[in-house]
């Protein structure tokens, strides 16, 4: 990997530390251009992003989930099968962590090499524009690429185990999703999943800190984009609203965990496959004056080393491949020198493909 991927361009500062000194301002290297900072009439008011209610008849689920992706790319979901109390001691634990003293947390200070540790960005642009959050990443699956003893903080206690199991889960919804989503668009109910690498799919967990800002109109807790992998599955902070969805009209929407709830989202991987039937779509994450936000985030990626394509049955002379193949290592070494772009890679990979079809 490339020089600029070993070591972070500039010093870490931890936002949780900015947050808890007292500061009336936020630092300059925070405070986003106009037209990204968040507005108050851009959440959209009385529209929310569809619910699935998992309980129910299988074909009607294969609908449901349809309908979701078409529509919003982004739905919650209820009788997941996620136990609640599970949840909830996740995301606590993790919280826990966050409010460990800084010296505690900083041994544990990530690289971009791969991200796994403690963490204050994305990115290695020099003089980037930062979001207002912190996070701790692990590699959960599969075995090989699980993330060594030495990343996963031994305070608090529980955090390994409680995370581990959580994990475990909230994968085995991912890959009924992949069945419902395989059905949903003709296919036999394990292409999808076969084609991301069957039991050698990757799972990566993220705990998000967005801590209190003082100018929470100026800055972001993570700025606009749309996942690079297959499926995110996020369990939101219970109290405090933070995700916002972009709509096909370019309003935000913000989102209103329901109790007990998950929200999943169609990464980038699910739009490729499909070619393009089913989009990922950016969302992104306000910040709040007077409220800390935590929130956990499954991501469940491709295998590494698989190329990634559209899915030979869902190409037409109607409809051409729309991306050309590419591994998922391949597509995350972009998203991790970059940051979080909006769709820029996506739009890379499809202007390759429409020259490579001209030609």
């Amino acid at each position: 990997m490339a020089d600029c991927m070993q070591e972070w361009p500039e010093p870490v500062v931890r936002v949780q530390a900015l947050a808890e000194s007292g500061l009336a301002a936020i630092p300059r290297c925070y405070v986003k251009p106009p037209r990204d900072r968040p507005a108050a009439d851009d959440a959209s008011s009385g529209i929310s992003i569809p619910v699935v209610d998992l309980g129910g008849d299988e074909g009607d689920l294969t609908e449901a989930v349809a309908a979701a992706c078409r529509d919003w790319g982004f739905f919650q979901v209820v009788n997941h099968g996620v136990r609640p109390e599970l949840m909830r001691a996740a995301r606590e634990a993790w919280r826990g962590f966050f409010y460990l003293p800084l010296p505690a947390k900083q041994q544990y200070a990530n690289s971009p090499r791969t991200y796994e540790g403690y963490g204050s960005r994305l990115g290695v642009e020099k003089g980037a524009i930062l979001d207002w959050g912190d996070y701790y990443f692990l590699h959960l699956s599969p075995g090989a690429a699980k993330s060594p003893a030495k990343y996963w903080p031994a305070n608090p206690g529980i955090c390994k185990e409680v995370s581990e199991e959580y994990g475990g889960e909230v994968i085995g919804l991912c890959e009924r999703l992949m069945r419902l989503l395989s059905v949903s668009l003709g296919l036999d109910e394990t292409r999808f999943q076969e084609a991301f690498g069957g039991a050698e799919c990757g799972a990566c967990l993220r705990a998000n800190y967005y801590p209190r800002c003082p100018q929470p109109d100026l800055t972001l807790g993570l700025s606009a984009h749309s996942d690079p992998g297959v499926l995110t599955v996020l369990l939101a902070d219970d109290h405090v609203r933070g995700l916002q969805v972009r709509r096909r009209d370019g309003h935000w929407v913000t989102v209103q965990p329901l109790p007990d709830a998950l929200i999943v989202n169609v990464g980038d991987q699910i739009q490729i496959l499909s070619n393009s039937m089913y989009k990922s779509v950016e969302h992104r994450v306000i910040v709040n004056a007077e409220k800390e936000r935590v929130s956990l985030a499954l991501f469940y990626n491709p295998r590494g080393d698989i190329p990634v394509a559209p899915a030979p049955e869902l190409v037409t002379t109607e409809r051409l491949s729309l991306y050309p193949p590419m591994t998922f290592d391949e597509y995350r070494v972009y998203v991790r020198k970059n940051g979080p772009k909006g769709k820029a890679q996506l739009e890379v990979l499809k202007g390759q493909s429409i020259t490579e079809n001209n030609q």
